[in-house]
Parts: structure tokens; sequence; C-alpha cells
């Protein structure tokens, strides 16, 4: 059977290390699948959910608040500031972190403000889909 090795690392600590069939995550231009022997690739990622499909048939699901790829033909690697196993993911945290940045961004007094406030927002939104997507896959 064709695998390929996944690393996926945060700031803090390595998330998820394993042989998978198949990963998808959110690249900049879009979702990208990637199988064993893709082709090698470096792209930035945005916030959203990493889909590992595992040996076993199995899926683990991380959310990433974007970050970095690399793909080799049989390793792939995420590299993330901050990065959360999908069952580690907490909804009443998320959707007030959500609250925050929207308040923040109707009080930004400067682009600098609004720009970090609208990254935020973007960030939480993702995460809460994130959440989503790993509680309908359960």
């Amino acid at each position: 059977m064709n695998t390929i090795r996944v690393d996926v690392v945060s700031a803090e600590e390595l998330i998820f290390s394993g042989e998978a069939k198949f990963v998808a995550l959110p690249g900049e231009s879009g979702e990208l699948g990637i199988l064993p022997k893709h082709t090698p690739l470096i792209s930035r990622i945005k916030p959203g959910a990493v889909r590992i499909e595992t040996v076993d048939g199995k899926e683990e699901f991380v959310f990433v608040a974007g970050g970095l790829l690399e793909v080799q033909p049989d390793h792939v690697t995420v590299l993330s500031d901050t990065a959360v196993r999908g069952q580690d993911l907490d909804e009443q945290k998320a959707n007030a972190a959500k609250q925050a940045a929207e308040e923040a961004l109707k009080n930004a007094k400067s682009e600098l403000d609004f720009a970090r406030a609208s990254s935020e927002l973007a960030v939480m939104a993702a995460q809460i889909a994130a959440l989503r997507k790993y509680r309908d896959k359960k």
C-alpha cells in the first residue's frame, strides 16, 4: 500500500505524526489534496481544517490558523503557529473569540486595528467551520 508520512507541527508541539493515504487542507489558492508520490510543493496555507486519512481508514482532523506546507513525494509537513486537534476544539471558546473579534472590528480606530481584527475574525470563522466539519464526520 502506498502511504505518505504526515507531520503537523505547531509552535508548541507536534500535533500529528504518522502514515496516511491522503491529506486535504486549505491552500492559499484553494483546497489541496495530496496523495503518496505527490509532486514536490511549497505553499502557504489558509486557516482551516487539515484532514488526514490514515492507513487504517480513520480520519484525523487538525485545525490550523494558517502556515506553511511542504510536500515531498513521501512526506508532508504542515507548519502552523497555531494547530489544534479536532477533538480539542472548544466551540464556546471559539464563538466567544469570534464575538470579541467582531467587536474589535467595530471599534477599530486605525487601519492596523482593522486589519488585526479582520484577521482574527477570519481565523475564528475558519475554526468554527473546522469544528463543525469535524463534528459532522464523527
